[in-house]
């Protein structure tokens, strides 16, 4: 008795995906993050990336291509940051593009091993651009020093309350402070820093609940708290005064993180700091790279006499 042969439909992968893939490596993307503020940086960073591939004619999802979109982020002049980010957004993209069998497994190698570009840091000035003799400008040094000197993220600066605030250890520090993936830390607060949020809470007369409010032109302030777009105008605004024409809110996070580790900081201290899950993304915000000529082994004590 003859056996008649089964068909099987085989799944090909594609070198061309259309929107249709994309919209569905982009949900594959979306639902591995846990994080609502991972979930909107990398849905934003992926819809600028489609909307550029699909104005290109016909394009193949591979390694040249992400390198050219690389160039064309660059010719933007986006910061190192920024452009890192969103090519890691990418390569997260032709990962589950190929785990969902929509790209070859060799496509997705090669964009995987496109490179970001090399940090090389800008200097950021005195930051003196608020008017100290306003209420608002006193407001603005109290939130940049906070962003700048402790490394706060957007929603954590907005969501301070004067509970937070409080003496540990006979140090001022944020304590019980809800970060990225619902990670709580202890922030520690400089003196200088306390300073500047004293003096805004004096002229504003704060006394209970969120630290930072909106300020009319008049000078009062009103309304329980304020938004993280306002945040966002308030570094652009300083960034500007300074010289520095693009920069973007986190950029002052990972400044923070490089002046601890210049100032001889331990990447473990930086990592409780920053509030990272993973002592990896901490290397990255600092640009990490092994010295050879000044080694850290050359002269740990232990060398026998000569």
């Amino acid at each position: 008795m003859k056996h008649r042969p089964t068909s099987r439909r085989r799944r090909t992968t594609k070198s061309v995906l259309r929107l249709l893939d994309l919209e569905h490596a982009k949900t594959a993307v979306l639902n591995t993050l846990t994080s609502p503020d991972a979930q909107r940086g990398y849905r934003h960073a992926i819809d600028e990336f489609v909307d550029w591939y699909c104005s290109e004619p016909r394009l193949a999802f591979n390694r040249i291509v992400v390198l050219r979109y690389r160039s064309h982020l660059e010719s933007r002049q986006l910061a190192p940051g920024t452009i890192n980010l969103r090519l890691g957004a990418v390569r997260r993209l032709a990962y589950e593009a190929a785990d969902c069998g929509l790209l070859s497994a060799d496509l997705a190698a090669g964009i995987r091993r496109v490179r970001g570009v090399k940090k090389l840091g800008v200097r950021l000035g005195s930051w003196q651009a608020p008017d100290r003799q306003r209420v608002k400008g006193k407001r603005d040094r109290a939130l940049l020093a906070l962003m700048l000197a402790c490394g706060l993220r957007r929603h954590e600066v907005v969501a301070l309350t004067l509970d937070h605030l409080q003496q540990r250890e006979e140090h001022w520090a944020i304590v019980d402070l809800l970060g990225k993936g619902g990670h709580v830390r202890t922030v520690p607060v400089p003196d200088w820093v306390r300073n500047q949020l004293g003096q805004w809470l004096a002229v504003a007369a704060i006394d209970r609940g969120r630290l930072f409010r909106r300020v009319s032109k008049a000078g009062t302030t009103w309304g329980e708290g304020m938004t993280e777009k306002a945040v966002w105008h308030i570094v652009k605004e300083a960034a500007r005064c300074v010289g520095v024409p693009k920069l973007a809110p986190h950029d002052l996070r990972r400044t923070c993180a490089r002046l601890c580790h210049a100032s001889g900081g331990e990447l473990e201290q930086i990592q409780f700091l920053l509030g990272h899950i993973s002592v990896q993304t901490t290397e990255r915000y600092l640009g990490c790279k092994q010295r050879i000529r000044s080694a850290v082994n050359d002269h740990i004590g232990i060398e026998p006499a000569t």
